[in-house]
């Protein structure tokens, strides 16, 4: 038997296929790429009918020990066996500050400012707007996290817009001392306007008072082109421990009592009419879909639904 030592014409061309290929190989001495660190979205777009609706992150932050806020009133052996079913660890949760912007194509409407003018800011760059296009600011409730932005060193962030806010919860805030509603609020107080349940910011946006977390506490139904969303601000602050069990009592809740009934009434309806949300404090990009299960509700986070239009 003989054998062939030369190469097939095939076998040459891939031979020298191959060689420009392996000059290109990293040397194992060669330093491997640096990590980027984590991303994080600064802003989610979708349309809602004619409106455009832009969730943004104004901040992030890890908070440990979440029991001492959520679940106040169950046993630490409750709240660990709730958050080990749905994967949560108990000694740290990330926390989430989501103003949302919505255009309406006659004015564009900023709902909550974030915990400073530079969070704020930085998301609707990101997001392509500047803070001097906002025609109105609606603040859901005066808890630092959604006033911190209305006001910094340079002055108003927002130089021209009108202000909207519950009048049952700015009577309460002016009357209660608070140094950062008296920073934040009371200046701009002369560009205030002042709504009850079913008032509205603009034609398609209605406030629905939702007390509890504070006096006055708002939340706001949104509709446009037959299509409807909620706005639930802090209704309910997070996607277990306040949806799966809504009579968890939460720190930052004034009326712990009051605001377990407006959890199960306005989660109920929405779950009942089938209605996307938005919820503050929800993990980014905030929005989402519910369901009833047990004595509770289940939080469905939007995978493309929204991108539908």
């Amino acid at each position: 038997m003989t054998t062939r030592m030369g190469l097939s014409r095939r076998q040459a061309l891939l031979s020298a296929a191959a060689l420009p290929l392996a000059a290109t190989l990293p040397r194992a001495a060669r330093a491997k790429a640096e990590k980027q660190g984590m991303s994080v979205p600064s802003f989610s777009r979708f349309a809602l009918g004619d409106f455009e609706v832009t969730t943004l992150l104004a901040g992030t932050r890890p908070v440990e020990n979440p029991h001492d806020i959520f679940g106040l009133n169950v046993s630490a052996e409750e709240f660990a066996a709730a958050s080990d079913a749905a994967f949560l660890p108990t000694d740290v949760a990330q926390f989430f500050f989501t103003p949302t912007l919505v255009n309406t194509g006659a004015a564009l409407i900023l709902f909550d400012t974030g915990l400073n003018p530079e969070g704020i800011t930085a998301a609707l760059a990101a997001a392509g707007h500047t803070p001097d296009e906002v025609d109105t600011v609606v603040i859901t409730h005066m808890h630092g996290d959604h006033i911190g932005g209305l006001m910094g060193e340079a002055g108003a962030t927002f130089a021209n817009a009108a202000y909207v806010t519950g009048a049952v919860e700015h009577n309460h805030w002016m009357g209660a001392g608070n140094e950062t509603f008296d920073a934040k609020v009371r200046p701009l107080n002369d560009r205030f306007s002042f709504l009850d349940d079913g008032g509205a910011v603009a034609p398609g946006i209605s406030a629905n008072l939702a007390p509890g977390h504070t006096p006055g506490h708002m939340a706001y139904r949104i509709e446009s082109g037959g299509k409807s969303l909620m706005l639930i601000a802090d209704a309910a602050n997070h996607p277990v421990w306040s949806l799966a069990h809504p009579d968890w009592e939460v720190k930052f809740d004034a009326d712990k009592a009051q605001a377990a009934a407006t959890r199960r009434s306005l989660l109920g309806m929405i779950a009942a009419d089938r209605l996307p949300f938005i919820g503050y404090h929800m993990p980014f990009p905030a929005t989402g879909f519910i369901e009833t299960a047990g004595d509770g509700f289940r939080y469905v986070p939007t995978a493309y639904q929204l991108m539908l239009g």
